[in-house]
């Protein structure tokens, strides 16, 4: 199943939006900066070609620039 990310403007808003989803029944967790950036990352790696082989020259190459 999907999920949905909600960023709140304020603490205000994040407690409102926490009490109007337990008031509707649905499962709810709060994450933190490092967590959403973790998704993001973790997100882009899986779609990442993983077949590709890249020279270890052209991975030196780029270090140095």
């Amino acid at each position: 199943m999907k999920a949905v990310i909600i960023k709140p403007k304020s603490a205000t808003e994040l407690k409102f939006i926490n009490d109007l989803l337990k008031k509707l029944g649905v499962d709810s967790s709060t994450v933190s900066k490092e967590e959403i950036e973790d998704i993001g990352l973790s997100k882009a790696m899986r779609g990442v070609d993983k077949n590709k082989k890249v020279s270890k020259i052209s991975i030196v190459n780029k270090l140095k620039s």
